[in-house]
């Protein structure tokens, strides 16, 4: 019996041994990162690429904890699988879901006008951002995705409130466009619901009711916006 189970412990402790050595291999600040043409990605690149939830990075020789490592794009269902699982935005505490948000006018940097009675029917995506916040520029390119996507219906209306003048707004977005309707100068917007953290992101339903409010920025924050905006469209 005594050589059964020492029999078992080394049988038990080999198991472990060879499962460590199978473990996934993990990208490290020296891991040997390419796309698929080949072309090498240094570490503060592919690290960024993997924040967005865009990437991720699959061994090439999985066998091998120094292993280069190949970057692949998500497909379009592969990142909203991704997004689900991650945690909900926090939320803002200057909003509360279900609070009804009076309309208001709005003049944007166009000198196009957006009035109480035009919000009616509509789906409302506000952002509340300035140039100097990094975190504001970091979620740009996806908040233009989102905005892109809807950009043919009428019914969902894209504005972003920027503490900024109109003429560091209008400079800004020369060489970094912003897909929203722009509005400059926005302190008092932003003063009416004491925002004071950046970016806060709020959607609001075509009841004027806010269904999602979150701050700073998120990976899947632009996949709950277009959740959120989804759920509204069919009435949920």
């Amino acid at each position: 019996m005594k050589k059964l189970i020492i029999s078992f412990a080394l049988l038990l402790s080999a198991t472990f041994c060879v499962q460590a050595q199978t473990a996934a291999p993990k990208p490290t600040m020296n891991s040997v990162v390419i796309d698929s043409s080949g072309m090498k990605y240094p570490a503060f690149l592919w690290q960024r690429m993997l924040q967005t939830g865009d990437y991720w990075l699959k061994p090439l020789q999985p066998s091998k904890q120094d292993t280069p490592f190949l970057l692949v794009e998500y497909t379009e269902e592969q990142k909203n699988a991704y997004f689900a699982r991650l945690p909900k935005p926090a939320e803002s505490t200057n909003f509360k879901t279900g609070q009804v948000i009076k309309p208001f006018k709005i003049r944007d940097i166009n000198g196009k006008k957006l009035e109480a009675k035009d919000w009616a029917g509509k789906t409302l995506v506000f952002n509340y951002w300035f140039i100097g916040c990094p975190p504001c520029r970091a979620e740009i390119p996806e908040l233009n995705r989102l905005a892109l996507k809807y950009k043919d219906d009428p019914n969902v209306v894209f504005v972003a409130f920027a503490l900024d003048g109109v003429t560091e707004v209008e400079d800004f977005v020369k060489t970094n466009p912003f897909a929203y309707r722009l509005v400059s100068n926005a302190d008092d917007y932003a003063h009416q619901f004491n925002i004071h953290l950046y970016p806060t992101n709020v959607v609001i339903d075509k009841e004027g009711k806010v269904r999602l409010h979150y701050v700073s920025y998120v990976a899947n924050g632009p996949y709950w916006m277009n959740k959120t905006i989804q759920e509204i469209e069919k009435g949920m």
